[in-house]
């Protein structure tokens, strides 16, 4: 594997928020020193994305920086000049306007790099599309991006659709919604302050043959923050020593089989269908 580092991009105008969105308070510090702090555990090196009229702001001059040298608009210009600075290095890159984000869905994120695909990235929670701003951009993918960017056209999103990209299923809930508008800036604060460890979900789950011998019952409830049932039933899985795989198993929800990408709602009734056996 090449090497990891952490790229936050903080170079927006913020027009719809009509304030500088890196310097929203959301955890008692600005938000882009919080999202600083999650990523750099987690990479060799991290860097600040900024136009060059930001360099000397206050509070981005006090992260090391990568200047725009790509002069095109959108994110596209942070990736293309961080890969400029540094060719042979992958990136992990965030938008700086996620106050949801939590460390294990870049672990997660981390863990799913295999050398053959040219990006990993979570699927969205809203569209099923690629999330560009969330996700670990490979030398490949960037050499890819700066190809499409001299075709005229910009969007990193369409890069990875058209590209061998690794897709995960979200691994919390929220934890990659962009906070665009003050509708959104005050809904975030009141999910952040009434669920400290994110926004939860309670679940009734119901076990049968030898899940439910090794669960110890046959249904329980649960609060968690998986965006789907696929992270849950891992987390499950883990806990109780359960044997089979996921693509092993059947799930319904609510009474009826689902995908394991089915996205989860408040009050949802999960029950896991292990295979059958007998002679």
């Amino acid at each position: 594997m090449t090497p990891l580092y952490g790229l936050i991009l903080a170079g927006g105008a913020s027009k719809r928020m009509g304030t500088d969105k890196a310097a929203l308070d959301y955890h008692g510090k600005p938000q882009l020193q919080a999202a600083f702090e999650v990523l750099t555990p987690v990479v060799e090196r991290c860097f600040v994305s900024v136009k060059p009229d930001q360099a000397s702001d206050p509070l981005r001059s006090s992260f090391p920086q990568i200047v725009d040298t790509v002069d095109v608009d959108g994110p596209a210009a942070g990736l293309l000049s961080a890969h400029r600075a540094y060719p042979d290095v992958a990136w992990l890159v965030l938008a700086c306007d996620l106050p949801m984000l939590d460390r294990g869905t870049l672990d997660t994120l981390i863990a799913a790099r295999d050398g053959e695909h040219v990006a990993v990235s979570y699927r969205s929670e809203h569209d099923g599309l690629p999330e560009p701003l969330c996700a670990i951009w490979e030398p490949e993918a960037l050499d890819r991006l700066e190809k499409q960017v001299a075709g005229g056209r910009i969007c990193p999103r369409k890069l990875l659709i058209n590209s061998p990209t690794k897709l995960l299923e979200p691994h919390s809930r929220g934890a990659l919604d962009n906070i665009n508008t003050p509708e959104e800036r005050e809904d975030a604060a009141r999910r952040l302050k009434d669920l400290p460890g994110g926004p939860m979900i309670r679940l009734t789950l119901e076990y049968f043959a030898q899940l439910r011998e090794l669960a110890g019952t046959r249904e329980q409830s649960l609060e968690t923050s998986f965006a789907t049932v696929g992270p849950l039933y891992e987390e499950l899985r883990e806990k109780y020593a359960f044997p089979f795989e996921a693509s092993k198993l059947r799930v319904a929800i609510n009474g009826d089989f689902a995908p394991w990408t089915q996205t989860l709602k408040d009050g949802d009734h999960i029950v896991f269908i292990p295979p059958v056996t007998g002679g």
